[in-house]
């Protein structure tokens, strides 16, 4: 509102806050319908539902999030929601959920999701999809597993990779700095009995961590919210966002030390070469062979645009990786109120034109 808002205004900010007080709030929070296609442990493939009026003739897109994070991040609220969007776009539109994480699946690592679960989801999509290739989305480390998963079985049915917010070159994430610090003077120790001791990173800790990341944001939220009473829009944004930051998981205890000692610590994912589990070997980023799109969030504390963007360097056998920066944070680069004519414009046009090269590929997948 302004300094001296006009009549309008005054009315739009009565009735926002009136909705806010006694109608439960003003974000369309219903989530976009869809059936289960493929469940297994830590593993369900959801399709969504397009209406009558939306023709599903592109690519199957199979969004992958992060563990941790609730996968409402890919439909954050009706107008603005990635599943939404994808549909109307006409691809056959699928999420890969993990389901909650309890202190027994304390010993499951990244090998589990990037060798086991990821493949079967993607796998699943394409017979889903009458044997199409997939195009995958990944945001934050579910654009990590993604690159991961395509790297270790090149084989998969996969037509392309975009990421959103992964970082490759943790050296660029400034908030990571203290913690390689105090790791380094106990050589580990404090954080590994830490994650050992809770089985992982609990629910609560992820969410603080999580808002740690915009503690500017959240100690002027009040302010941001009174001074834009009349903006339906952003005080739906934000309500949403806070309901997305109710829901976040755990992390388990084995995948929780990889991320601790092999990406914070010594950044072993730098170059391009990880080896998840001994005895496994090792996952080389220059297997993929496949497409790549990276998007970073101007204003993303948790993966800057350089620790973005230092996977060009390591996918040397991609035909082709396109770099970009989108405003907004860590969440708001992919589900940010301006992310429909930056982030998802852009992932569109890459997701058509890599689509339509992979179209001779197509197979049936047993």
């Amino acid at each position: 509102m302004s300094l001296v808002p006009t009549p309008d205004s005054v009315v739009a900010a009565a009735a926002n806050t009136f909705d806010m007080i006694f109608r439960g709030g003003i974000a369309d929070l219903r989530r976009t319908p869809a059936v289960i296609v493929d469940e297994a442990p830590k593993r369900v493939v959801y399709r969504y539902l397009p209406s009558h009026d939306e023709p599903q003739h592109d690519l199957p897109v199979l969004l992958v999030p992060p563990l941790a994070a609730p996968t409402i991040s890919f439909d954050l609220r009706r107008g603005c929601s990635l599943a939404e969007h994808f549909i109307a776009m006409g691809h056959p539109t699928y999420l890969v959920e993990y389901g909650s994480i309890a202190f027994s699946d304390r010993d499951l690592g990244l090998e589990f999701w990037v060798r086991d679960v990821l493949p079967n989801a993607i796998r699943t999509v394409s017979r889903e999809a009458g044997g199409r290739p997939v195009q995958l989305l990944g945001w934050c480390l579910g654009g990590i597993m993604s690159l991961l998963a395509v790297a270790a079985d090149p084989a998969l049915p996969v037509a392309s990779v975009a990421t959103v917010a992964a970082p490759f070159d943790f050296t660029r994430v400034r908030l990571a700095a203290p913690i390689r610090v105090a790791s380094n003077v106990t050589n580990g120790f404090l954080g590994t009995a830490v994650y050992r001791t809770l089985g992982g990173a609990p629910a609560p800790l992820v969410r603080w961590a999580f808002q740690l990341t915009s503690i500017d944001k959240y100690l002027t939220k009040p302010i941001a919210i009174a001074t834009h009473l009349d903006d339906r829009e952003f005080l739906a944004q934000i309500e949403a966002v806070d309901h997305f930051m109710a829901h976040m998981h755990a992390y388990p205890g084995r995948t929780m030390g990889q991320l601790y000692h092999r990406f914070f610590r010594v950044n072993d994912l730098a170059d391009g070469v990880l080896e998840l589990a001994e005895g496994d070997g090792e996952i080389r980023l220059a297997d993929v062979r496949v497409p790549v799109m990276a998007v970073a969030g101007a204003t993303d504390v948790l993966a800057p645009r350089a620790a973005v963007h230092h996977v060009g360097k390591l996918l040397v056998n991609a035909p082709e990786v396109r770099l970009e920066t989108a405003p907004g944070g860590h969440l708001g680069v992919l589900t940010g109120r301006s992310a429909a004519k930056t982030t998802w414009s852009w992932v569109d046009e890459f997701f058509a034109e890599t689509g339509e090269r992979a179209r001779p590929r197509l197979r049936v997948v047993a």
